[in-house]
């Protein structure tokens, strides 16, 4: 994989104007906004405007609604480039897995002749293309990933083990988090008793705090969300993966009662594609309101994952991890409510343009455009900074040509 060139914007001032922004799920205003350094320097409401320096740069987005990168709190980013694997209705996820490597072998090592670093930034990309500028990785933390050319930023401090059943020493594994990072497992993943005893035999196991962040909870009962509370342990729900793998969706009480509930993508072998996706589907069918969902993809997974940089916030001195799209007038939540990754039209991380449509790439400054290459996935066309093509090549010298899918999604170097 090539280093990207080094993007001279992100030396200068940039300044994002005439655009109306969120500073959180109900709240929006008309300004714009100086970034600096990587962060916002300062915001300007109504007509006060900044004085653009000589060397700065300006994108008027007039039109468009500003919001927080969003966060996606649990995905597995090596299996962006998978289909669904599974025979389902499954009883828990051990079952699960040992179906799936027993009859579903030879796609599985299919995929994994792709080289893993190359999946990785497919698992990225995928995020990016669906206004995810900080995702977490359940699994181990590759050097691809400390990459500060990766497309996404990848949460880097945490502890982590599979799972109960497949974690190995869990208590040795708590042992060796960071001081003060989250401690993540998958837990009660599945719909039998082996799944609903998983949060008590965590807590006797002596790793369940507030440090700890359990990952599904479908199972959960009554006793395991009142020791999830006195523990003050976190939870990240999955329900479209969830709903494939059991027929079961995550109780509307466990995601209200427990103070810090994230929304997580899971990857695409058993996810409904990306985290947007994620977002609708779990508003239509789990009883959560947009306002809700909002805060499960911006400042519960900031505060579960122990993010201290202004991620999924927008304010002065944070950093600028900001998504932008068509402004229809209505408050941020009810917007996000609806998209999809077509209405995901300019991305930046740390003021670094990332992504942008045909049209916002129109309006960039050529020298920013520089180390962009175009995609076309599901039908629409986006300019990444991320070296597409040979991406797509690597890709495709395993799963044929045109028959590489992103979360799902068609996805071509160039249109036919």
């Amino acid at each position: 994989m090539r280093n990207s060139e080094s993007n001279e914007s992100t030396h200068r001032t940039t300044f994002l104007r005439d655009i109306r922004y969120a500073s959180g799920p109900n709240v929006c205003t008309y300004g714009s906004l100086e970034i600096a350094g990587g962060r916002i320097a300062r915001i300007y409401q109504g007509d006060s405007r900044p004085n653009k320096d000589s060397s700065g740069i300006e994108i008027n987005l007039s039109g468009f609604l500003v919001m927080p990168g969003l966060i996606n709190a649990h995905d597995h980013l090596q299996f962006a480039l998978h289909p669904r694997l599974g025979n389902p209705p499954y009883r828990n996820y051990v079952e699960w897995g040992e179906d799936i490597h027993a009859t579903l072998a030879d796609v599985i090592n299919t995929y994994k002749q792709i080289p893993k670093q190359v999946r990785l930034w497919w698992g990225g990309i995928r995020n990016l293309l669906c206004g995810v500028t900080t995702v977490c990785h359940h699994d181990t933390l590759w050097s691809e990933l400390k990459r500060s050319d990766f497309p996404v930023r990848v949460v880097q401090q945490y502890g982590w083990a599979h799972s109960l059943a497949q974690g190995g020493d869990l208590i040795e594994a708590r042992r060796a988090t960071p001081q003060n990072a989250p401690f993540i497992v998958h837990a009660s993943e599945g719909v039998d008793a082996r799944a609903q005893q998983e949060i008590l035999a965590l807590d006797r196991l002596g790793v369940l705090d507030a440090n700890a962040v359990l990952v599904h909870g479908l199972a959960m009962d009554d006793a395991g969300i009142a020791v999830m509370q006195e523990r003050r342990a976190s939870l990240i729900v999955c329900p479209s993966s969830n709903h494939f793998l059991f027929r079961k969706l995550p109780s509307s009480k466990s995601i209200h009662k427990i103070e810090n509930t994230s929304l997580g993508s899971d990857s695409p072998i058993t996810g409904i594609g990306d985290l947007l996706d994620e977002i609708r589907f779990t508003i239509a069918h789990c009883g959560i309101d947009p306002e809700k969902a909002y805060r499960m993809v911006t400042e519960a997974p900031a505060k579960s994952l122990r993010l201290h940089d202004g991620e999924g916030n927008i304010s002065e001195g944070g950093v600028a991890d900001l998504i932008a799209i068509r402004d229809t007038g209505e408050r941020a939540a009810a917007q996000l409510s609806g998209l999809s990754m077509v209405d995901i039209e300019l991305v930046l991380l740390g003021g670094q343009v990332q992504l942008a449509s045909d049209h916002v790439f129109g309006l960039l400054p050529s020298h920013v455009k520089q180390g962009m290459e175009c995609l076309w996935i599901n039908g629409i066309l986006r300019w990444l900074r991320a070296p597409v093509s040979l991406l797509l090549r690597e890709a495709e010298a395993v799963v044929g040509r045109d028959n590489a899918y992103l979360g799902g999604k068609p996805m071509q170097s160039s249109q036919l």
